[in-house]
């Protein structure tokens, strides 16, 4: 398998075939879902509703951290949370087909949730709450953290590594990733230890489907260890929402407000991350398709200055 093409053979017939393999009776119609680091198709079946496949990206997660996240996710579906947990065959959830591993989970759908509504807000700060007693309950071994080394090093590495970024603005976005980079770890250390715990690890309003029996909650694919406030921050657009999400929140479990200082550098580093990952990714065929302007010399300036103002946020 080509490493910088991982999924050139991931044909509609192999992912037919993979389904097939489980036992169950797939009938030709496959939906590829907006997803860029795995691969994750709609498929139907006979006699019985859609399925989710997702295809897992090679490399990316250990088969033990890949395993770890779908225990987790079955911990929080157990408590009789919102989640849609992956399905075992065999006693197993991660599932092997051809060179490639995926899983497979039932179709849910919904809309999006309406971040303005005071209502919905503290309704998904009480079920994030309730993920995280579940989270706390216990430690991830395998999987990452919310950390400068994986949100912050890493990806710097990945834009300076790379040929995407402009050579004249290479020396530029060193000096501004650095700079902030110093900033987070200075607000990191300001705001001191906060307690970590296992998380969904991006919960931004794209992984919150919303029907008329409530919310319910996608892709854990990011699950990570990390401070509670990292499932909150996306969620808010503003103060009052925040506290919406926490008067909710603290009906299940109490919330340490010194983490809402973290804010600024969380989003920081996913600012960072951000440029990082698409950088590391480029030579799959599907980033230059779906990210162009990040070809181009203008995005890189922009990303530049978004830095530093991220800086001065912080500083």
């Amino acid at each position: 398998m080509n490493r910088e093409t991982p999924y050139e053979r991931l044909s509609p017939d192999l992912v037919l075939d993979a389904i097939a393999a489980c036992g169950l009776w797939p009938d030709g119609r496959l939906l590829a879902l907006n997803s860029y680091e795995n691969r994750v198709w709609q498929v139907g079946l006979e006699d019985q509703p859609p399925i989710i496949a997702k295809f897992y990206r090679p490399d990316r997660w250990s088969d033990a951290a890949i395993i770890e996240e779908h225990t987790f996710a079955h911990e929080l579906a157990d408590a009789e949370l919102p989640v849609v947990a992956p399905c075992a065959f065999g006693g197993q959830t991660l599932l092997q087909h051809d060179g490639f591993r995926y899983a497979l989970t039932p179709r849910r759908s919904g809309r999006a949730p309406e971040l303005e509504s005071v209502d919905q807000l503290q309704w998904l700060g009480r079920l994030i709450a309730r993920m995280h007693v579940v989270g706390a309950r216990q430690r991830f071994v395998h999987r990452g953290k919310v950390d400068s080394d994986t949100m912050v090093r890493q990806p710097m590495r990945a834009v300076l590594d790379s040929s995407l970024t402009p050579p004249s603005l290479r020396d530029h976005y060193l000096v501004a990733a650095s700079r902030l980079d110093d900033a987070i770890a200075a607000r990191l250390r300001a705001v001191g230890p906060a307690s970590s715990l296992r998380l969904h690890g991006d919960c931004h309003p794209g992984n919150v489907l919303w029907t008329d029996n409530g919310p319910h909650f996608v892709d854990l694919d990011d699950a990570r260890s990390g401070p509670a406030v990292q499932d909150l921050w996306m969620l808010a657009n503003d103060d009052p929402a925040m506290q919406a999400l926490l008067d909710g929140y603290r009906q299940f479990r109490d919330f340490d407000p010194t983490e809402l200082a973290l804010i600024p550098a969380l989003r920081a580093m996913r600012q960072l991350h951000y440029a990082g990952w698409i950088a590391e990714r480029w030579h799959d065929p599907a980033f230059p398709a779906a990210f162009p302007f990040a070809a181009e010399s203008r995005w890189w300036e922009q990303h530049i200055a978004d830095l530093h103002e991220l800086s001065d946020e912080l500083e």
